[in-house]
C-alpha cells in the first residue's frame, strides 16, 4: 500500500529526514556503547533507553504507514527465529529470566526493521560511522588517560590501562574481542564512506587510522581472522563486480566452490593456522567448553533450553557447565552452538537460514549495482557470520541489531515477495503499482 501525502498538510516531525537521522545515531549509540552505559548507569537504564526507542520507532512506523506494506515489513526468516525464540519461554526452566531475555532478542530486532525502512544504505552507513567515530575517539582518549596520563586502570569501565605497552586494550566495550569486533564493523563502515565520498578525505583516512590503530592494540587473535576473510570478500566482490553480466551466474557458481573448498581446507589445517595466530591455549579451552555444550544440547536437541541470550550461570543448562569444565562463561564463545543450546535445532537452522540468505541477497545486489554503498551490507554480514565461529557477539546487542538491520536491507531488494510483485505487474490483469519500500 502506498501513498503521497497530502499537501496541504504539514509533515509530521516523527516523519522528517533529520528526525530519522537522530532517531538513527540514537540507536546505534545505545546500542554499540551498551557495555558502557550499563557500567555507569545499570542495566535498567540501558534497558528503559531501548524500550523508548522502540515506543518511538513504533510512532514514527505509524505515522509513515502509508508508505509500508505488513508483508514486506520484515524477513521472513527474522519474524520466525523471533517468534521461535519468544515461544521457547513456555519450555525454559527459567521462564522469568527466558522473558527477560527474548524481550531485548525483539526490541533490537524491531528497532532493525525501523531503521531499515527510514534510512536508506547510505543514510545508514552515514549514521553508523558518525557513531563509530565518537565511540573510538571516546575509547582512545580514556585508554590514553588511564594507562599513560594517570598510569591507573578503570575497573568500573573494564580498562586496564595498557596502552603504554600496547595492549591489550579494550576502550569502552569491556574487552579486547569485543573492541576488535567494532573496529572490523567500523573499517568496513569507514571504508564504505571514502569510497562514496559521503564524507571528506580527511576525516576518511583519520577514522580508518583511528580504527585501524585500535584493533591492532586490541591484540585479539579474532580480529585477525574476521578482518581477513572480510578482505577476502571484499576482494571477491570487487571481482565480480567487474566480470560480465553474461558471466557472472557461472562466476557466482564458481567463487560458490572456491568459498567451500577455503573453509573445508582451513578446518583441515587449523592446527598449524592457529600456532601461527598464536592462540592455542585459546583455542583449547573454547573447545573443551563447544564440546560440553554438545553434550548439554543431546538433551534437548530439537527445541532446546530456551532463550536468554546472555547467559545466566544459576539458571539451567548453564549452571551444568561447570560441572565439567570447573569454569564459568559468560557466552558459548560460538553463536551457532550458543543458538543450538538454547533454541535447539529448528532455532539453528532459522539463525543460519536468517544469515545465509541475507549474505545472499546482499551480494547479489552489491554484484548487479554500480553504487559501493550496497557492499556494505554483505562484507557486514561476512564480518559477523566469522566472528559467529569464535564468539557470540551476533545474538545479542549490537552484533544482533547489525545482523538484522543487513537482513532487513537485504530482503528489500531479494526476496520471494519482489519476485512476486513483478510478476502480477507483468500479467494482462496484474497491477501496475510498485510498492515504494
Amino acid at each position: 500500500m502506498t501513498g503521497a501525502p497530502d499537501a496541504r498538510r504539514p509533515l509530521p516531525p516523527l516523519s522528517s529526514p533529520a528526525f530519522a537521522r537522530a532517531f538513527a545515531l540514537a540507536v546505534f549509540a545505545a546500542v554499540f556503547a551498551r557495555y558502557a552505559i550499563v557500567a555507569v548507569a545499570g542495566e535498567v537504564t540501558w534497558a528503559t533507553i531501548v524500550a523508548g526507542l522502540c515506543a518511538v520507532g513504533a510512532a514514527v512506523l505509524y505515522v509513515r504507514r502509508d508508505e509500508l506494506e505488513l508483508v514486506r515489513l520484515a524477513p521472513t526468516t527474522l519474524v520466525l527465529l523471533v517468534a521461535w525464540a519468544g515461544a521457547s519461554v513456555f519450555w525454559s526452566p527459567s521462564a522469568t529470566h527466558s522473558l527477560g531475555g527474548w524481550s531485548a532478542f525483539a526490541a533490537l530486532a524491531f528497532l532493525a526493521v525501523v531503521l531499515g525502512h527510514v534510512r536508506d544504505a547510505l543514510q545508514t552507513v552515514r549514521a553508523l560511522g558518525d557513531v563509530l567515530r565518537w565511540l573510538l575517539g571516546v575509547s582512545l582518549a580514556l585508554e590514553v588517560l588511564s594507562g599513560i596520563l594517570l598510569d591507573l586502570p578503570i575497573p568500573f569501565l573494564g580498562i586496564q590501562g595498557a596502552i603504554a605497552e600496547l595492549g591489550p586494550v579494550q576502550g569502552i566495550f569491556g574487552t579486547r574481542n569485543a573492541l576488535g569486533f567494532v573496529t572490523v564493523i567500523a573499517l568496513i563502515t569507514f571504508l564504505v564512506e571514502f569510497r562514496t565520498q559521503s564524507v571528506s578525505v580527511a576525516t576518511a583516512i583519520a577514522s580508518v587510522v583511528l580504527a585501524g590503530a585500535l584493533a591492532a592494540l586490541s591484540g585479539s587473535p579474532t580480529v585477525i581472522v574476521v578482518a581477513t576473510a572480510t578482505g577476502v570478500a571484499a576482494l571477491a566482490l570487487w571481482t565480480m563486480r567487474r566480470v560480465p553480466t553474461a558471466w557472472r551466474g557461472r562466476a557466482q557458481a564458481a567463487l560458490g566452490s572456491v568459498v567451500v573448498v577455503g573453509i573445508a581446507g582451513a578446518w583441515a589445517f587449523r592446527a598449524p593456522l592457529v600456532d601461527t595466530l598464536g592462540a592455542g591455549a585459546d583455542l583449547t579451552l573454547r573447545t573443551d567448553l563447544w564440546a560440553r555444550l554438545v553434550h548439554l544440547s543431546e538433551m534437548r536437541p530439537v527445541q532446546g533450553f530456551g532463550w536468554f541470550g546472555e547467559w545466566v550461570n544459576d539458571a539451567v543448562p548453564f549452571a551444568l557447565v561447570p560441572l565439567g569444565l570447573g569454569e564459568t562463561h559468560a557466552s558459548a564463545l560460538n553463536a551457532y552452538l550458543d543458538v543450538l543450546l538454547q533454541l535447539g535445532a529448528v532455532g539453528l537452522l532459522l539463525f543460519v537460514a536468517l544469515g545465509g540468505l541475507g549474505l545472499a541477497r546482499g551480494w547479489l545486489v552489491a554484484s548487479d549495482r554500480r553504487s559501493v554503498v550496497h557492499a556494505w551490507a554483505p562484507l557486514t554480514l561476512v564480518a559477523l557470520l566469522t566472528v559467529s565461529m569464535f564468539e557470540s557477539f551476533t545474538l545479542t546487542g549490537a552484533g544482533w541489531l547489525l545482523l538484522a538491520l543487513c537482513a532487513v536491507r537485504a530482503g528489500q531488494s531479494r526476496s520471494w515477495r519482489e519476485r512476486l510483485e513483478q510478476r502480477m505487474a507483468s500479467s494482462p490483469t496484474g497491477g501496475s503499482e510498485e510498492g515504494r519500500l
